[in-house]
Order: C-alpha cells, then sequence, then structure tokens
C-alpha cells in the first residue's frame, strides 16, 4: 500500500534540471489548474467535504490550498527576480486550511483562481534565463532556495495534491 500522504512519493531534488526536465516542470505547472479541475468534477458537497486520507485536509481543503500555496510561490519567485536572495516569509498552511474562508467559499472561487495565477505564473516562468534560474531565496528554515529547485517543488507540488484527491477516487469509487 503506498502511503496515501504522497501518492507519487515525498518530493526528491536532484539538482539543477536539464533543460528537458525544466522543460516538463513547466508543463507540469502549466497543466495544474486543468489537472485539479477534473480530479474533482462532479463531486458533490459531501465528497468535498471528504478527507483524502483519516486525519488529512477535505478535498476542499486541498482545492482551497493550491491557490494559497501557489500564490507564495509565485511572490517568491518575483522577490527572488527583483530582489538579492530576499528572506521570505512562510506561512502556516494548516492554520489557512481552517480559516472561515476555506469551508464557505465554493471551490469553484479557487478553481478560477488558480487559472487565472497559474496563467500568470507560467508566462513569468518561460520568460526566464539561465541566469534568472539560478536566482535564490531565503526560507528561515530550510535557507537558500534557487528558482530551479522551487520550480521542481512546485511541479511536484500540483501533482502531488491532485493525486490525493485522484487516488481518493479511486478508492471510493466515485
Amino acid at each position: 500500500m503506498t502511503d496515501p500522504r504522497y501518492p507519487i512519493g515525498k518530493f526528491h531534488y536532484d539538482g539543477p534540471p536539464g533543460e528537458q526536465q525544466k522543460q516538463q516542470f513547466l508543463d507540469d505547472i502549466a497543466s495544474t489548474p486543468a489537472n485539479l479541475r477534473a480530479a474533482v468534477q462532479g463531486l458533490s458537497a459531501a465528497q468535498l467535504d471528504t478527507p483524502y486520507r483519516d486525519g488529512g485536509w477535505t478535498v476542499r481543503q486541498v482545492v482551497h490550498h493550491l491557490p494559497d500555496s501557489h500564490l507564495n510561490s509565485y511572490v517568491r519567485f518575483k522577490l527572488a527576480l527583483t530582489e538579492d536572495e530576499p528572506t521570505i516569509k512562510p506561512y502556516a498552511e494548516d492554520r489557512w486550511a481552517e480559516l472561515a474562508d476555506t469551508a464557505a467559499t465554493p471551490v469553484e472561487v479557487s478553481l478560477t483562481m488558480l487559472d487565472a495565477l497559474h496563467d500568470r505564473w507560467v508566462r513569468l516562468l518561460r520568460s526566464l534565463n539561465a541566469d534568472d534560474w539560478k536566482r535564490t531565496f531565503r526560507h528561515p528554515d530550510l535557507g537558500a532556495m534557487t528558482l530551479e529547485k522551487n520550480l521542481a517543488l512546485y511541479a511536484w507540488h500540483g501533482r502531488h495534491h491532485v493525486a490525493h484527491i485522484t487516488e481518493l477516487r479511486k478508492r471510493m469509487g466515485w
């Protein structure tokens, strides 16, 4: 049995990606909104409020988490491109998932937000040159992170959370 927390495995970074791998990461990020939309298509309110695993977030929380997280990443890219190794501010994603807007907002709002965010983000990412990808930001807990590594992380992140939903659908026969 695969660990339901990591349906595609834990994030693993092998170092700077080659050009083909970088293009795959960009394609993964570009396809995340459509993949998430397909993963939740036709789910009822009760299904959206089902945790993807025991003790895990509900599908609704996962859907709202993606634009929260990816917006933070988009801002981190912009900071790193416009400042010298800025220190970013982490956020308490577990507490964000408990805020009232997560429970009260229809998932379509976050799906639309993710569509628009990824449109802007992918335009930015596709414009970067080789030197841009080497730029860094500083995470208070993780240290310096290159934009290349952050690209790999968020390509994985979108696939990771979409898989939470698609694997739940398989297990539940939805």
